[in-house]
């Protein structure tokens, strides 16, 4: 993992190189490639033009995040197949158990998966009713560009190399900093089958208690 010379992160950001080793990798892309035949890859929609997204996704829990004309939002089903979403990989669970810091379990995984050319802008997540929950990110595959920068969409960014194996916490006033990933590095990891980045999102969506 690389970092700019730009100003500190926002407090409550951490990263946690290399946390997944590579069996470790491995096991957590076999639990994701399972839970993704169980809930199939679609691409979303931006709300109201019905752009898509350069990225395909998925999730896992008992509610996922979509985007489609009618806006952001969480279901407890898949927007295609109507079916519930599969659950969290234990091994997810586990992690945010170690890092998160809260006393309730995630209620998401977000499952974004990125080919060469798959671009995320600048965004914050603010759609969850809990913010004291951070944000638990998990890397696997190709290695990205990845954008932090502050509470306002104009602040100043800095830029982080994140490999595969690699986590992210967005907490405390960190939780709601606008970030992206602004490019893949095809080639610089060999865990998935013909390459590409997978990048999970634990998130904790409804109030705690």
């Amino acid at each position: 993992m690389q970092a700019s010379t730009a100003s500190p992160p926002p407090t409550g950001f951490r990263i946690f190189p290399g946390r997944f080793d590579r069996r470790e990798q491995e096991a957590l892309r076999d639990a994701v490639l399972a839970a993704v035949a169980a809930a199939p890859l679609y691409r979303p929609e931006m709300p109201k033009t019905g752009k898509p997204f350069s990225v395909l996704m998925t999730n896992c829990g008992t509610l996922g995040w979509v985007s489609d004309r009618a806006g952001y939002r969480y279901q407890a089903v898949h927007p295609v197949t109507g079916a519930a979403w599969p659950p969290i990989p234990p091994a997810l669970l586990q992690l945010w158990s170690d890092v998160a810091d809260f006393p309730e379990p995630p209620e998401a995984c977000l499952v974004n998966v990125y080919d060469a050319d798959a671009r995320l802008g600048l965004h914050r997540d603010e759609d969850e009713a809990e913010f004291a929950a951070p944000v638990v990110s998990v890397s696997l595959g190709d290695s990205c560009l990845f954008r932090l920068g502050g509470l306002r969409r104009g602040d100043p960014t800095r830029s982080l190399r994140l490999a595969s194996g690699d986590v992210v916490v967005l907490g405390g006033e960190a939780r709601l900093a606008y970030h992206g990933v602004d490019r893949i590095y095809p080639g610089t990891s060999t865990l998935l089958p013909g390459g590409g980045r997978i990048n999970l999102t634990l998130r904790r969506v409804t109030r705690a208690g």
